[in-house]
């Protein structure tokens, strides 16, 4: 499946969740989980501008009632202009950690960190600071770390092939921040958009915010003008911020585009393979998790390996888009120390696949469900167990909601 970005009004973080959402709301209980688990609560409500019907992304901090009002009239980080003296600043190392410590699948906490990473780089090129010193003041609030992992649990759990985004607004005009009146796009915004397409459709304003600009650039990596994909459009979606913009309805629509045919198909996979002796297990570590959360890689495995002299090394094999081999090899020597690798393209083949998320025993658990030839079969997420105790308990909740999601799939050959 491809994901085109069709930025109608502009891109923000609650935008983009809000269009997933309307396009796959069997996503919305687990999502709630993983901002859950974040400490904050969220809901996406259905809103027409009197033009177009889609949703709402609105997030309730924590201890709302005393510490901050969630005013339906806010756009999240999207609309600066309105002083967000309400919002504390908070460091990237505390988001980091707390983020880190939250109890969310190991995939969506990837993608938050590669994303509010970005955010951070952005911000540290911007004030001449280190990254570790950055403060984030709007996309630090509790809205926007909602906004990032709400998306990082949609990219998780969609695992799209690959994602274009249209043309840029970016509006024009001047937003007020703590560190004063900034022009619009903001320094920082204009550094993580480097490389995509813009235009200027003469509406003013803040129309690309920092979180958005952030998604962005981590959904498209280095080819920020890839094309939408041919292939079977098979749903869309349309996701509000809450300004009014003259003539225009402030929505990014979202189209989900099928490219493998009606049985999977075959495919052509890039594969990456490397070796590394010289870099720590921890940092390693962190460095595949990253790799796997881009958008351009599929998967990634890892095994011991023995090298010259008997030394034992990590193997490491990597599976890309095979159209976008390049940006995955300069991830691999990004994040971590090989200074060699190997890489070609082989054919492959996936079965059709879809995600639901079921509730059992008002736990929500995410299930795979695959198209095989013999019928169709069902896997749930084994990280969605991880607070039940016992192995049989486990295997129970698994079952349950493998069984749940089968009986709830449309017939094969039906849509979905």
């Amino acid at each position: 499946m491809h994901l085109h970005l069709d930025a109608i009004g502009g891109v923000a973080g609650d935008m983009m969740v809000a269009a997933l959402l309307d396009a796959f709301p069997e996503h919305e209980p687990g999502l709630r989980a993983s901002v859950r688990a974040a400490g904050l609560a969220c809901a996406a409500v259905a809103h027409n501008d009197g033009v177009l019907q889609g949703r709402r992304f609105t997030v309730t901090p924590p201890d709302a009632a005393a510490a901050h009002h969630h005013d339906p009239s806010h756009h999240h980080d999207h609309d600066h202009g309105h002083p967000h003296g309400e919002h504390a600043h908070r460091h990237w190392s505390a988001i980091r950690d707390d983020l880190g410590r939250a109890d969310l699948a190991p995939a969506v906490r990837a993608h938050a960190l590669a994303i509010f990473g970005h955010l951070a780089q952005a911000e540290a090129r911007v004030h001449g600071i280190a990254v570790e010193d950055v403060a984030f003041h709007e996309v630090g609030a509790w809205d926007s770390i909602a906004d990032i992992v709400a998306a990082g649990h949609l990219i998780a759990v969609l695992e799209a092939r690959s994602w274009s985004v249209s043309a840029l607004p970016l509006g024009s005009g001047r937003v007020r921040t703590r560190h004063g009146m900034l022009p619009v796009p903001a320094p920082a915004t204009t550094l993580l958009l480097d490389g995509f397409a813009t235009l200027d459709d003469g509406i003013p304003g803040e129309r690309v915010t920092p979180t958005g600009a952030a998604i962005l650039r981590h959904l498209c990596g280095d080819d920020p003008e890839r094309r939408r994909a041919s292939g079977r459009l098979s749903r869309t979606g349309i996701g509000f911020g809450t300004r009014t913009l003259p003539g225009l309805s402030n929505c990014l629509r979202v189209l989900a585009v099928e490219t493998g045919g009606p049985d999977g198909g075959h495919r052509q996979l890039g594969v990456i393979e490397f070796e590394v002796d010289d870099q720590s297990a921890e940092d390693l570590a962190m460095g595949l998790d990253r790799l796997r959360a881009h958008p351009d890689v599929f998967d990634v495995v890892q095994m011991p390996v023995f090298g010259k002299k008997g030394r034992m090394m990590t193997g490491v094999r990597a599976l890309a888009r095979a159209d976008a081999i390049e940006a995955a090899v300069a991830a691999c020597f990004r994040e971590t120390t090989t200074i060699g690798l190997r890489h070609h393209v082989v054919s492959g083949a996936a079965l059709p696949r879809s995600f639901s998320t079921v509730s059992v025993d008002g736990h929500p658990v995410r299930v795979k469900l695959a198209g095989r030839p013999g019928g169709r079969t069902a896997k749930a997420e084994a990280d969605d167990a991880l607070a039940h105790e016992g192995h049989a308990a486990r295997a129970r909740l698994r079952r349950e909601a493998e069984r749940l999601a089968l009986d709830a799939a449309p017939a094969e050959g039906e849509e979905s």
